[in-house]
């Protein structure tokens, strides 16, 4: 059986293994830990824990029964002083991480209880915040402003906090793997930050499995307006180094989707590493086809 390992973070990568699940892989998902937002930004503040927000999605989309986690786990209070605005999977991976000590043992316990079908692991246990310096020269720390401020200028930089290293068994899973997907995701704020943990990205590179990855169907605003596809790829090899195939979506959306600052992403070039073809889901275009794109990466890895 194939060991897969994906690499991002939030809504891109949960949608991804929600396909990858209906195929005999074993799968492993190694999530970003720099978010800073909602729930997770208070309770990172009040509590001192690592981000659960995309491991919480994660979790779900590898659940077997993920038509009843799903909206139990992304479900928000919206009353009730202190927790009015929280999801209750983040208060549920917040409960198992004072019970058990440690937030790595709370995600495992979390998916031990829920029978996920495949491995979810932070990137690093260390507590750290994504930065980025724009072409203006501002340098703004956090996940959050980052986008905010994205919305007026190019990122020019990313980097963290602090000099942390990568967690040990994301590092292994990568050392054992025979294929690696990065992608898909927001560019800036959820592939690349684990690639900035020096360990991680060596390890990456020396990695001698299969490397994919996955390109955004729309552009993202604050994070990658009017962006090609030239221009993510080009930043992928920036940030991650070279990858093996590419795959992108040739079928762009009616015009009136989304709003007019996102765009589906134009195929601006070719080469015979990149494969195209029709991602986008019918009823939400700025997103992929968790299934269609499961079984365009299952017939390539297989």
């Amino acid at each position: 059986m194939k060991k897969v390992v994906a690499i991002g973070g939030g809504t891109g990568l949960s949608n991804l293994l929600r396909g990858l699940k209906e195929y005999p892989l074993k799968i492993t998902a190694i999530v970003a830990m720099t978010d800073d937002g909602a729930s997770t930004g208070r309770l990172r503040r009040e509590t001192g824990m690592l981000p659960p927000g995309d491991i919480r999605k994660c979790i779900a989309a590898l659940a077997k029964n993920e038509s009843d986690i799903l909206d139990l786990f992304n479900f928000r209070f919206k009353k009730g002083f202190g927790i009015s605005g929280h999801s209750m999977g983040n208060l549920f991976l917040s409960a198992l991480t004072e019970q058990t000590g440690s937030f790595e043992r709370a995600v495992e316990k979390a998916s031990e209880i829920l029978n996920i079908m495949g491995k979810v692991i932070p990137a690093t246990l260390e507590d750290i915040h994504l930065g980025a310096e724009f072409v203006d020269g501002i340098r703004i720390m956090g996940q959050v402003k980052i986008s905010q401020y994205g919305y007026k200028m190019r990122i020019k930089e990313l980097f963290l906090s602090k000099d942390a290293t990568a967690n040990p068994r994301a590092l292994d899973a990568i050392k054992k793997a025979d294929i690696i997907l990065v992608g898909p995701g927001s560019l800036f704020s959820s592939i690349f930050p684990s690639f900035l943990l020096r360990d991680f990205k060596k390890e990456f590179q020396e990695s001698k499995a299969k490397k994919i990855y996955i390109a955004n169907v729309s552009t993202e605003r604050g994070e990658t307006d009017d962006f090609k596809l030239s221009d993510h790829l080009n930043e992928v090899e920036r940030y991650i180094g070279e990858v093996d195939l590419a795959l992108a979506n040739n079928k762009m959306f009616p015009q009136g989707v989304g709003d007019r600052y996102v765009e589906p992403v134009e195929v601006d070039v070719v080469d015979g590493r990149i494969k195209l073809f029709n991602l986008a889901d019918v009823k939400n275009p700025l997103f992929h086809d968790s299934k269609n794109l499961a079984e365009k990466i299952v017939k390539i890895i297989l």
